[in-house]
C-alpha cells in the first residue's frame, strides 16, 4: 500500500504531518505522493478539498482519510492526537471503504471557445460580480424558471451541509445520489416570480443555467473560481465518478451534523 501525506502550511498541521510520515516510515509503509492508494489529509476541511482537487483525475484509484488539527471537521474523522492510532489503521488497511456523490460541471463559453469541465466535492455557485443575476433554470432540457436575484448554488449531498445550508437549503443524505439547487436571496414579487425553495432532483435528470448577461459572472466550484469569460450556460448532474474514504471508522453522516452544528453533550 502507498500513502500520500496532503497538509496545510500551518505549524501543527506540519508537526503531525512530520510525526505521520515518521511513523509510517517506521512501520514500512510506502509514501508516495505521485501514485497513492490513500492520500491522508492533516488540516481541515478545505485541506481535504484542495486534496481532491488535486487528485481529482484519480478518484477512481485512491481512498481519502482526514486528519483535522483545528476545529471539528465534517470530513475529517481522526484527531491530531491520534497519529499512532491511524498509523495501526493504515498498516492494517482491508480495503474497507465508504463512497459520496460528487458533482460534474460543465461550463460553456459565449466567445465560443472550448467549455470547461470539473467536477465538485461541495458545491458550485452561479453569481453575478454586482448588480441582480438574471437566469433562465432548465431541469432536464426544459425550461423551469426565470430566476433573478444574487445567484444560485447547487450542491452535492455532502455539500449540502456548506454554503447551502447556509442559503436556506435542505441538508441531504449522501445515500441519496441527487443535486440540489438553493436560491441565493432572489425576487419574489408581483412582476418577478421563482420557486423560491430548494428543489432536489435525481441522477438521471440534469440543470441547466443560461445568464441571460454572459459578461461579469462569477463561477465557484468548491474553492476554484471562474471569472472574466463570458458565461454561456452552466450544466449540473450527478458526477459518474464518486470520492471514496477509507472506512477504519468513517462517522455516519448525521453524527457529523450534530457535532458539527448541535453538538449537545452526551449524558
Amino acid at each position: 500500500m502507498k500513502v500520500s501525506i496532503f497538509s496545510n502550511n500551518g505549524p501543527s498541521s506540519q508537526k503531525v504531518a512530520t510525526a505521520l510520515k515518521d511513523g509510517l516510515t517506521a512501520a514500512q509503509v510506502t509514501l508516495d505522493s505521485l501514485d497513492p492508494d490513500i492520500v491522508v489529509t492533516v488540516g481541515g476541511d478545505g485541506t481535504l478539498l484542495s486534496a481532491f482537487h488535486h487528485y481529482n483525475d484519480r478518484l477512481d484509484k485512491i481512498r481519502f482519510v482526514g486528519i483535522h488539527t483545528g476545529h471539528l471537521g465534517f470530513y475529517t474523522d481522526w484527531r491530531d492526537y491520534e497519529v499512532r492510532e491511524l498509523i495501526k489503521s493504515l498498516v492494517n488497511d482491508n480495503g474497507q471503504s465508504v463512497s459520496y456523490p460528487l458533482l460534474t460541471i460543465q461550463v460553456e463559453y459565449a466567445d465560443g471557445t472550448h467549455p470547461d469541465q470539473a467536477l465538485a466535492l461541495n458545491e458550485s455557485t452561479i453569481k453575478k460580480v454586482s448588480g441582480t443575476m438574471v437566469a433562465d433554470v432548465y431541469i432536464k432540457g426544459e425550461f423551469f424558471e426565470s430566476f433573478r436575484g444574487d445567484g444560485l448554488c447547487i450542491s452535492t449531498p455532502t455539500g449540502s451541509t456548506a454554503y447551502n445550508k447556509s442559503v436556506g437549503g435542505a441538508v441531504l443524505n449522501p445515500q441519496f445520489n441527487a443535486v440540489q439547487m438553493a436560491e441565493i436571496a432572489s425576487i419574489n414579487n408581483l412582476v418577478f416570480r421563482t420557486l423560491g425553495s430548494p428543489l432536489i432532483i435525481p441522477a438521471d435528470e440534469w440543470i441547466r443555467i443560461e445568464p441571460t448577461n454572459a459578461a461579469d459572472n462569477v463561477l465557484m466550484c468548491d474553492q476554484l473560481s471562474i471569472e472574466g469569460r463570458p458565461i454561456k450556460a452552466i450544466s449540473y448532474r450527478i458526477a459518474r465518478q464518486r470520492i471514496a474514504f477509507a472506512e477504519y471508522r468513517h462517522t455516519h453522516f448525521w453524527q457529523r451534523v450534530e457535532a458539527s452544528f448541535i453538538g449537545r453533550e452526551q449524558p
